[in-house]
């Protein structure tokens, strides 16, 4: 019981930090399009600035809860998928450096160099965060020693990258609805007129994962084969994500950016869920044998263990929430260029 409870507060974690930090990464990824001055892009840079690394705490804690609650899974992952999962790394670490060295120079060249580096710091873990989950819900050619048989490339196949696509657009779109709602002008224009066209890629996008999805998964069987056990996930979830996504675009078209944001939220969290209980009882399926498989039975930790990190949790993960709740509320209103300057801003 207490293994099930960490799956699903595992998935919960993963969902908040797609929630939080998509936004950030979407931000970064669709700013050169948006962006026509360097006012543009301090502007951009406060509207992201007081939330980036905050974010970042929901993505530390996923992988903690992998390695506390799931040994097995935290070393097979880890190691099956280290390219990818460096390169994610890698990303994050440029972008907070772009983040914080972009203002401590003035020249043209300089500003661009970190431009680059946060446009791409923001694309390679939004899209290969896409590629690594595609590849778990398809199964990873895990042997029965928990040995990953492949590659880099053999992340790279079709389904894998559909789902990298599919992640950066829910990203993208979930950050141009922030800059929608965050600024002010010609930007807020750009921004507004940019999210509810890429409603539409996001939305054709989806549609095909999903059709992918009953092809090169066994995500659908999960549930057809456990009606009792996903009775209301099953018809819940995908009507609450169906219904969220379908919210963006009405609240986008009567201008309530706030509520479009919000919605697109949910589609996220909802989206993550339907995969990740999907999964249930598998973490990693094995695409070799299903035997190899990791499960929560068969990759968590001790009883105790999971007893002591959910009194834990119950401790400190609502002192987290409240803090981050006060620092958006502190930083809720539309940026501005006479406000105090955030990182990224000039000095």
């Amino acid at each position: 019981m207490l293994a099930t409870v960490w799956f699903l507060l595992w998935g919960l974690l993963w969902a908040v930090y797609f929630m939080l930090g998509g936004f950030d990464l979407g931000v970064g990824v669709v700013r050169p399009f948006v962006a026509r001055s360097e006012e543009d892009r301090r502007l951009i840079g406060q509207a992201m600035g007081p939330y980036w690394n905050g974010n970042e705490v929901w993505l530390i804690a996923a992988g903690g809860v992998t390695f506390a609650a799931f040994p097995t899974t935290y070393a097979v992952m880890f190691s099956g998928l280290y390219a990818a999962l460096m390169l994610i790394l890698f990303g994050l670490i440029l972008r907070g450096v772009a983040l914080e060295f972009r203002h401590l120079g003035s020249g043209f060249g300089w500003k661009s160099l970190w431009d680059t580096c946060l446009f791409v710091g923001s694309f390679l873990p939004a899209f290969l965060l896409g590629v690594a989950f595609a590849n778990i819900f398809q199964g990873l050619p895990i042997d029965e020693n928990g040995v990953f048989q492949g590659t880099l490339w053999t992340l790279l196949n079709p389904y894998g990258l559909l789902g990298g696509l599919l992640f950066l657009m829910l990203f993208v779109e979930h950050g141009t609805l922030w800059l929608a709602l965050k600024t002010t002008g010609d930007l807020h224009e750009r921004a507004a007129s940019l999210a509810k066209g890429l409603w539409w890629v996001l939305t054709s996008t989806a549609v095909g994962f999903l059709v992918a999805t009953w092809f090169a998964t066994r995500l659908y069987a999960n549930y057809l084969e456990n009606p009792m056990l996903f009775s209301v996930p099953i018809v819940l979830i995908p009507a609450l994500t169906v219904a969220a996504l379908l919210a963006v675009r009405f609240f986008a078209a009567k201008n309530h950016w706030g509520r479009a944001w919000v919605a697109s939220a949910v589609t996220i969290v909802g989206a993550t869920f339907f995969g990740v209980i999907g999964l249930y009882p598998n973490m990693l399926p094995s695409s070799l044998n299903p035997t190899y498989s990791l499960t929560v039975y068969n990759a968590s930790s001790s009883p105790l263990t999971l007893k002591i990190m959910l009194l834990v949790a119950v401790i400190f993960v609502p002192i987290v929430v409240a803090y981050q709740g006060w620092a958006y509320k502190l930083f809720h209103r539309k940026v501005s260029l006479d406000k105090a300057a955030y990182a990224y801003e000039e000095a």
